[in-house]
């Protein structure tokens, strides 16, 4: 294929026909949707993103909404789950605290996140993505990565359009839309579902990725947040262009590992291959209160509710970890990390919950806290996990007490064991 012709390669996301003109409608149905890209028909990593999940799904199930804005999220004192585009617009973002997410849209629609539901969705979404290819990578309820390369026999089409055809499937039988990022890489191809949200399609070939890349900012790069966005712009880098035009060596030198990668990914180098079994890292749960905490009486029952929680997690997932993480955020919205390691991996709410009390009893001094949060990282061997307590002797008994209970949350569901904690006998 020439140049000249391939420059004009694409086709029309609604009908599908394969374009090959310089007309900005499609020549079969009329449409404006097209993709056009030099590379489109040869790139096969792509990274698909529901838009704005949560409340596709709420706007899905109640009409009424649809042209209202909603923002899923958690009571007064909570944060923005997620919102809509119309919410969006009034300047609502995700992690915002409710209170100011209502101060810049007061007529939202604001509705609790129904997780149960939305994973519900989210598997239906995987699944017919995995019937795509075997190389789907997770990477949270509602995104992942795809390689497609080497499915063009079975699928009779190229990548580029068994992605559209998987996007309008979804838009018919599950009701949510997707924006698809298409690329020879998986940064980019992330980028790229970015690019033209909601129901887009971009495609960043590898022929361009430099120039595209050259004026976009530093905080596009993976990892680069906004403490390490000041350290870089008070050395007076502040684009993509400028790491291009530094060595190696030097950003290695000033930034350590992180220099490694801003270097390769400001060149569009990233060689991650599309795994389809990434290890969770960690575990976690936690919940914003309605109004600010401060005891232990009141610390505590929480506490435990967001031990057995993660306890849950871990056994449903097969996994057991070292170390139990314990996160407080206080009213000022100052974020403290806590953290023990055991001896021993666990998986029982009973450890999780006694070490995040520990852990706890040091932190509570009078401060007021609006956010608290328990986890466990550093996944062991299974088999290894919650031998017998020597030293404790009452575990063994807590133990099979908590695997009497999972089995009837495991019949009846968990909502029909609830245990209590009365926290008694400890200054608060």
């Amino acid at each position: 294929m020439s140049n000249a012709t391939q420059s004009r390669s694409g086709f029309c996301r609604d009908c599908l026909s394969v374009q090959s003109g310089e007309e900005r409608r499609c020549q079969r149905c009329g449409s404006p949707r097209l993709v056009c890209h030099p590379e489109v028909f040869q790139l096969s990593l792509a990274h698909i993103d529901c838009d704005a999940f949560y409340a596709s799904v709420e706007k899905r199930d109640n009409p009424e909404l649809i042209d209202k804005p909603v923002i899923i999220g958690g009571g007064k004192r909570g944060v923005v789950s997620t919102a809509c585009y119309i919410a969006r617009i009034h300047g609502v973002r995700s992690a915002m605290p409710m209170f100011k997410a209502l101060e810049a849209c007061p007529d939202a629609v604001v509705i609790k996140p129904n997780m149960e539901k939305y994973s519900m969705v989210g598997r239906q979404v995987r699944a017919m993505m995995e019937e795509l290819t075997p190389l789907v990578q997770p990477l949270s309820i509602d995104e992942a990565f795809l390689q497609l390369a080497g499915t063009e026999k079975l699928h009779h089409a190229p990548p580029a359009l068994v992605l559209a055809k998987l996007v309008k499937r979804v838009e018919a039988e599950i009701g949510i839309t997707l924006s698809v990022g298409l690329s020879y890489c998986k940064f980019l191809a992330k980028v790229a579902s970015d690019l033209n949200k909601p129901r887009g399609f971009s495609v960043i070939g590898q022929a361009e990725a430099l120039e595209f890349l050259k004026p976009r900012p530093v905080t596009m790069i993976w990892g680069v947040g906004k403490a390490f966005a000041t350290t870089l712009a008070r050395d007076g880098i502040t684009t993509i262009g400028q790491l291009q035009t530094m060595d190696e060596s030097d950003l290695m030198r000033r930034y350590g590992s992180m220099g490694q990668r801003l270097y390769h990914l400001a060149h569009g180098m990233d060689t991650r291959e599309v795994h389809t079994n990434d290890p969770a890292r960690s575990v976690s749960a936690e919940t914003t209160f309605n109004d600010d905490l401060s005891g232990m009486d009141s610390l505590v029952p929480v506490l435990r509710k967001m031990s057995e929680k993660v306890a849950w997690r871990l056994k449903k997932q097969g996994l057991a970890g070292h170390t139990v993480v314990l996160k407080l955020k206080t009213a000022d919205f100052k974020l403290r990390t806590r953290n023990r390691r055991l001896d021993d991996p666990t998986r029982l709410a009973d450890r999780i919950f006694r070490t995040g009390l520990q852990l706890l009893e040091k932190e509570v001094d009078g401060t007021k806290f609006r956010l608290l949060g328990i986890g466990v990282s550093d996944f062991a061997d299974l088999t290894r996990a919650d031998p017998p307590d020597l030293v404790d002797p009452d575990a063994e008994r807590r133990a099979k007490a908590e695997a009497a209970m999972d089995r009837l949350r495991d019949k009846f569901g968990k909502g029909m064991v609830e245990t209590g904690f009365t926290f008694t006998g400890r200054k608060s």
